[in-house]
């Protein structure tokens, strides 16, 4: 049991909120959601579903400069993908009206004041936690003088900047968040669901324990930053004599090989080091599921992590893990050839075309089987033949033998190269006896490996991607270097692959999870069309 777990049993236990749960999802339509926010989310639904709570989706659109639609789509577009769904849905501009009333009544109350200085005499006031701060000239006005300011900032009377309406708590306190929060700034734009309605807008930390407390939220759970804001978040339900909600905070996911700020995936869209928000090297939710992420390998990521009170660095591997854990049960096998090289089973048949019989997944035996044809002139990977091999190479090599997956032994006689040296063509021969069900299926090499008829495979595009950066804390960057620097040069390589006949455009996009026998999981690509399949490489088979 984790300690979040802990602290609502015991509030059950003490018949706390009536002994009831209700948690929310409060992210700011401003960017698309990443495994950080992935996280968060299964714990405020984990939590609910678990204490048979309630879990709402609040968007904190309180900054009409940086939000849009778009994000709000796709928020809840991942929400319902990793397989969640909210209570009510709600947004933090639904309670303006009534965040302004409670603004007013701290100003009558005398404790919320206008201020005219400037954003840096307001930072400068504030000094430092080890001394006091500076009060403002303007903070001891009169209530009806601050009254009468706050509602002309409202009228939109003043520019963008020239005022402010502070919370007048201490300046003196060794919390930097409690000397005289700002609660209003003057904003001057149009709001994606209010319009112009509105030219002055609540600071988060003004509107973000009021929210909770006007949905009846009992456990506010967020990540560690927020730890320093809670005494202010405290202060406000106190203030304002509201439903006071219990803020509760845990360590937020990072991870190696990744950032997580908004800001620098937002730079890394706009300034195209890579194709969107669902780039496939990207951390966000809509990337992972491009790339070919399950929901479920991510709800399991997010409780294997478990829930920590601080930081920490996870390894990207474990990620891998668990999706290569979810996709050995449940992706269809198929065989592609990425690197070809062509075999020709010199006393094959000519013209002759079998079926050969494929198991569709051995861990589930109800995915059945399919056929796949095979003929006198195969691909197989050029990494699975050697020229001159050693005792540990157990692959093909002249005078040794492998198996073809689901087919014959053969054995390699000779090789034909080009010019410049390379092998073009590998010539065997295969044992007739050897195909199950013969005399001699069981026979026993050393190797198996698999294949792609010429005749009858088609050709698709594969997208191979590393990770984004080269580094394990792309953050970590020398003097006069950022995080751009540490940017992978080979986080993606497209090469051409062929690929089963039986991988139709309906079927890859109907299945789209694949495991390419001996070489990874893939996933169908969106971008896939008739003509050419394309398939992004999820994982490899092992780390």
């Amino acid at each position: 049991m984790n300690f979040i777990e802990q602290i609502i049993e015991e509030d059950i236990r003490n018949g706390k909120n009536d002994a009831k749960v209700q948690t929310r999802f409060p992210p700011e339509p401003n960017g698309y959601l990443h495994i950080g926010h992935a996280k968060s989310i299964c714990i405020n639904f984990g939590m609910a579903e678990k204490y048979n709570g309630l879990c709402n989706l609040r968007f904190d659109d309180t900054n009409p400069v940086k939000e849009d639609t778009e994000y709000v789509d796709s928020i809840r577009e991942d929400i319902q993908w990793l397989g969640f769904q909210w209570a009510k849905e709600f947004y933090a501009s639904d309670y303006f009206d009534q965040l302004y009333l409670w603004a007013e009544q701290l100003i009558n109350e005398g404790l919320a004041y206008v201020d005219d200085q400037t954003q840096e005499e307001i930072s400068k006031g504030r000094g430092v936690p080890t001394a006091p701060g500076i009060e403002s000239p303007y903070r001891n006005r009169s209530v009806e003088e601050n009254l009468d300011l706050f509602r002309r900032m409202r009228a939109g009377e003043f520019p963008d900047g020239s005022r402010v309406l502070r919370a007048k708590i201490d300046m003196a306190s060794p919390n930097m968040h409690f000397r005289d929060p700002i609660m209003y700034r003057i904003l001057h734009a149009s709001h994606h669901r209010t319009g112009d309605k509105w030219c002055i807008y609540p600071m988060y930390d003004f509107a973000h324990g009021q929210s909770d407390s006007i949905e009846g939220i009992t456990h506010s759970i967020c990540t560690l930053e927020f730890e320093v804001h809670r005494p202010l978040y405290d202060w406000f339900c106190e203030a304002l004599r509201i439903h006071h909600p219990q803020q509760i905070e845990f360590a937020r996911l990072n991870m190696t090989y990744t950032i997580m700020s908004k800001r620098k995936l937002l730079q890394l869209v706009k300034e195209h080091y890579v194709n969107g928000w669902d780039d496939p090297r990207m951390p966000t939710i809509c990337g992972l599921r491009r790339r070919g992420y399950t929901p479920a390998s991510i709800r399991n990521f997010a409780e294997t992590v478990g829930v920590a009170k601080r930081d920490n660095i996870i390894d990207v591997s474990l990620l891998e893990f668990c999706a290569r854990e979810d996709l050995n049960k449940t992706a269809i096998r198929t065989m592609a050839v990425l690197d070809p090289v062509k075999l020709v089973i010199d006393n094959y048949p000519e013209g002759q075309v079998e079926e050969m019989t494929a198991i569709n997944n051995p861990e589930e035996p109800e995915a059945g089987t399919r056929t796949v044809p095979f003929s006198k002139e195969l691909w197989i990977e050029r990494a699975d033949f050697r020229e001159n091999a050693d005792k540990k190479f157990y692959r093909l090599s002249i005078d040794r033998e492998v198996r073809l997956k689901y087919a014959y032994i053969i054995k390699c006689t000779h090789i034909v190269k080009d010019d410049a040296g390379n092998i073009t063509e590998i010539h065997c021969t295969y044992d007739p006896n050897t195909k199950s069900g013969m005399p001699d299926s069981n026979r026993k090499v050393k190797a198996t490996i698999h294949w792609a008829s010429v005749q009858h495979s088609k050709k698709a595009e594969v997208r191979l991607f590393d990770r984004l950066f080269s580094v394990e804390d792309p953050d970590n960057c020398a003097e006069g270097e950022t995080f751009l620097d540490n940017l992978n040069p080979n986080s993606l390589v497209v090469t051409e692959a062929w690929v089963e006949p039986t991988l139709t455009l309906e079927k890859a996009m109907a299945i789209k999870h694949f495991q390419f026998e001996r070489l990874g999981y893939f996933y169908a690509d969106p971008d896939s069309t008739e003509e050419k399949l394309v398939f992004n490489k999820t994982v490899s088979l092992k780390q």
